[in-house]
């Protein structure tokens, strides 16, 4: 994106303005992100925070090529995996706070609606692997290849990916669950988990 690449380049010279749009530009995207990754709003938007604050610390090293957001995505997602791993030690040594986790997640959540919550509390249980390939595509709206390009792993593995992510979604979500409510994307419907080819996936 060509306004991306004069933003960068004026972003190099130490032009804060720059980066303020930049980061406006950008940042709701990279929260809802984090966001489904992390149930406690607070911390996604940590998160959010420290993505462009590395963006700009690596800034100097940086080669535009045109993608800006996906490399964004690439330091969200790290970051949200490191959260995440850290987030089961804590857990794993501190009985006490899973139920402080269980009760925070459940006031952030209290505002959703119905779809939302059983969409999130579903996502919630994929892996890690298979939780990326699914926001990226169906609340992202990334291609196939351009979630491989963000991962860096290959086309192929992405759509194998897809495949067992919608696998899983589909025995969570239960059939007499997945007809007639609207998501975040069209394709993103209950219903779509069953009945939508993977020819029509954007690749």
């Amino acid at each position: 994106m060509q306004q991306d690449f004069l933003l960068i380049q004026k972003m190099k010279n130490g032009d804060e303005a720059a980066m303020e749009i930049f980061v406006r530009r950008y940042y709701a995207q990279i929260l809802q992100y984090c966001s489904y990754h992390c149930a406690d709003q607070m911390w996604a938007e940590d998160l959010t925070q420290e993505t462009f604050e590395r963006f700009f610390r690596k800034l100097v090293d940086y080669r535009h090529q045109g993608k800006a957001l996906n490399y964004l995505y690439t330091i969200a997602r790290n970051l949200c995996v490191d959260r995440g791993r850290k987030q089961r030690e804590v857990t794993a040594e501190e009985p006490g706070e899973r139920e402080k986790t269980a009760e925070a997640a459940g006031k952030d959540e209290a505002g959703r609606t119905e779809e939302k919550l059983l969409i999130g509390e579903a996502l919630g249980k994929l892996p890690a692997e298979l939780r990326d390939i699914v926001i990226l595509h169906y609340f992202q709206e990334f291609s196939l290849r351009e979630i491989a390009g963000i991962l860096g792993i290959g086309l192929p593995l992405v759509k194998y990916r897809m495949k067992k992510a919608k696998e899983r979604l589909r025995d969570l979500l239960g059939e007499d669950e997945v007809s007639g409510k609207a998501s975040k994307r069209g394709a993103m419907t209950k219903s779509g988990f069953h009945r939508e080819e993977e020819s029509t996936w954007k690749d």
